[in-house]
């Protein structure tokens, strides 16, 4: 039997445990970060409950995590909470042991406070989807520790600091989405996997420290080159062909200068300078004798002998006796802009050799113009965007027509397939579609040509830059763009049997009128080879071959482009924003499932004041039948039409409809006056 002295021993562990506990149970981070986390919030504007007080703990407060004893907050993470304005100073720098700040999908405008780039342990810093402004400070580089920075889709602008190389840890940099401006610097660190810099203006040559990143990390940026993107010295059209021999030397004087760097060879004396300008024409005035007679005696051999036969043959096919000198428009394809009278002759024998295939093909009402390769080869041309398929630019003919030439990449069908498929396509005529009107087809070159659209894209118009002195879309515009897509694309379906392929903001292209809104880029899918597709953005989660597209992946597209007028949130960077975020369409769920319904909309319409919440919300319904997993759920398009006009409660007119069918394409030539006669003439369609 234990004594006395025993049980007093028990008793004291026990009193020692206990007060232990007690002293986990009430640890508190100090004083000063709970007065800093209360100042945070007291001075932001915030439109949801967040339920901090000084009478409860600070670790368990909603967004705000704690190290395992509760001493002292290393996480604030606080996404979609409805932040409105600048981060106070002097609150969020005094977490001193914070090591992760997320604030994304917030309104967060000006910039970072110095005292949060002071924090010395922080390893995470998530920004991203706010309207950050200005330049990216160059502080920045005092977070020696940072992991991950994600500023992406906000209205930051200036140049990229060289100054990241100092984050020697990082491994996750995104700054998509912004204004940033400049060439991208030399940021070489060894551990980044993640870099991403896409829809900026940011120009010059990709450093090669970052060509191993894929190149949609670098889309969107229309004066950036360098592998992985096309080499900076790519020529809009195609180079002159090689005539079967070693190519000349490079360089305007042909190969008898001296190399660039050879000022220190020895000097000749004036003696021999003599005698080689001398030798040299002697010989010169030999060979050119001897060309001469040969050229003179091979005529009249070639005249007695063939003459008549070569002008009766030629008559025989339809076509014109050969001309002494000058150049077919299919005898210059590949001259570039201009060349010497060697190089036209040899132009001229190839595009011979190659007959129908180096002509500019006209489709549908694209005869209404007036130009040919020849008048393409000489116009000026600005390059307007780059994307999976080929790169786009826009031509200034010397009449002063303009056109967009797209230069189409890895094109995997034979001329035969692309012939009858640029036929098809030709021969879609609607208002809120955008035709092909020519074609170019060789073995090293397919191109197409549009008419010029000179308001930009959908895109363009709502992701802008958000900034002061833009004017942002308002409820009835955006329905007015949205009425046009979804007709667009039930015309492809029901009248001509056709899957766009790519319904995107990028492919919604802007006429005057909000009504005439027009598809473009439709059903380039089928040219190329198959290839196996990751799911999101715009792309049906069913859709695994970039080849096989249904109409209901379509209505999908259709479906994420009605959510990002809605939401004002572009899907093609709602996937993989660095903290795990859902795309779009899960998005949108995931926040109506909460019932907060009203948060999914656009900011810019909230700050308008827009009155149509009931349309807003019928919109919606309409969108996520659209986006349904289940492809046979989903609407077909021209329900989809249907429920818009609905919705839209009459303000679209039936006058409107009936000019979809008669106008073709006279918005394109009457938003362009100033063309001389090069624009194709308004018909109404069949």
């Amino acid at each position: 039997m234990a004594g006395p002295g025993a049980s007093v021993a028990a008793l004291a562990v026990l009193l020692a445990a206990a007060a232990a506990f007690t002293r986990c149970a009430v640890a508190e981070p100090p004083p000063r970060e709970r007065s800093a986390l209360l100042a945070f919030l007291t001075a932001t504007p915030h439109e949801r409950r967040l339920g901090w007080n000084a009478s409860t703990p600070a670790c368990g407060w909603v967004g705000v995590t704690c190290d395992n004893a509760n001493a002292t907050v290393v996480e604030v993470r606080l996404p979609g909470v409805g932040l409105v304005g600048a981060i106070p100073p002097g609150t969020l720098g005094r977490l001193t042991n914070l090591r992760a700040l997320s604030l994304r999908s917030n309104r967060v405008l000006g910039t970072i406070p110095d005292d949060v780039l002071q924090l010395p342990v922080l390893k995470a810093l998530f920004l991203q989807h706010n309207l950050l402004s200005g330049p990216i400070p160059p502080g920045i580089q005092r977070l020696g520790g940072l992991e991950r920075l994600v500023l992406s889709r906000n209205n930051l602008s200036g140049p990229i600091p060289f100054a990241l190389n100092s984050l020697t840890a990082l491994r996750v940099l995104r700054l998509d989405g912004n204004r940033l401006s400049g060439s991208i610097p030399s940021i070489s660190i060894a551990g980044l996997g993640s870099f991403d810099v896409s829809d900026n203006n940011l120009n010059g040559s990709i450093p090669k420290s970052l060509s191993r990143f894929p190149r949609e990390s670098f889309a969107g940026n229309l004066q950036l080159c360098g592998d992985p993107l096309p080499p900076c010295s790519s020529p809009f059209f195609p180079p002159a062909p090689s005539p079967g021999g070693p190519s000349p030397p490079s360089g305007g004087g042909g190969g008898g200068g001296p190399a660039p760097g050879s000022s220190k060879k020895r000097k000749l004396s004036g003696a021999a300078i003599a005698g080689i300008v001398v030798g040299a024409v002697v010989v010169g005035l030999l060979i050119l004798i001897a060309t001469v007679l040969c050229v003179v005696s091979r005529r009249r051999g070639a005249g007695a002998r063939d003459g008549p036969k070569a002008a009766t043959s030629a008559a025989a096919r339809g076509q014109p006796p050969p001309a002494s000198g000058g150049l077919t428009s299919s005898s210059k394809e590949d001259l570039g802009g201009g060349a010497s009278g060697s190089a036209a002759a040899v132009a001229a024998a190839a595009a011979a050799a190659a007959g129908e295939q180096s002509r500019l093909v006209f489709v549908g009402k694209g005869a209404g113009y007036s130009f040919d390769l020849e008048d393409l080869l000489r116009a000026s041309a600005e390059v307007l965007g780059k994307g999976s398929v080929g790169t786009s630019y826009k031509a200034v003919l010397e009449e002063g027509t303009t056109v967009v030439v797209k230069r189409l990449k890895d094109v995997a069908v034979q001329r035969r397939e692309f012939d009858a498929h640029m036929e098809a396509l030709g021969r879609v005529e609607h208002r809120n579609v955008l035709p092909v009107r020519a074609y170019y087809f060789s073995k090293d070159e397919k191109l197409l040509v549009y008419d010029y659209l000179p308001n930009g894209s959908l895109s363009a118009m709502l992701h802008g830059s958000r900034g002061s002195g833009r004017t942002p879309l308002d409820w009835e515009t955006r329905m007015r763009f949205a009425l046009s897509a979804a007709r667009g694309l039930a015309h492809l379906h029901t009248a001509h049997n056709l899957v766009h392929g790519n319904v995107k903001a990028s492919n919604v292209l802007l006429r005057a009128d909000a009504d005439a809104a027009a598809l473009s880029d439709l059903s380039l899918h089928r040219l190329f080879a198959p290839s196996t597709t990751r799911a999101g953005g715009y792309r049906a989660p069913e859709v695994v071959d970039a080849r096989r597209l249904t109409f209901k992946s379509d209505v999908y597209s259709l479906g994420v482009l009605l959510l990002e007028l809605l939401t004002g949130r572009s899907p093609s960077h709602a996937s993989l924003e660095g903290d795990g975020t859902l795309d779009l369409p899960r998005w949108v769920q995931s926040v109506v499932r909460e019932e907060w319904t009203a948060e999914v909309f656009d900011v810019e319409l909230v700050r308008l004041g827009a009155s149509a919440e009931e349309e807003m919300v019928a919109l919606l319904q309409v969108a996520m039948a659209c986006v349904a997993t289940v492809p046979d759920a989903r609407l077909d398009a021209p329900d989809v039409v249907r429920m818009i006009e609905e919705i839209g409660g009459g303000r679209t007119t039936t006058a409107t409809a009936t000019e979809e069918e008669s106008e073709g394409v006279r918005g394109t030539s009457e938003e362009e006056p100033s063309r001389s006669g090069g624009t194709p003439p308004a018909a109404p369609t069949p």
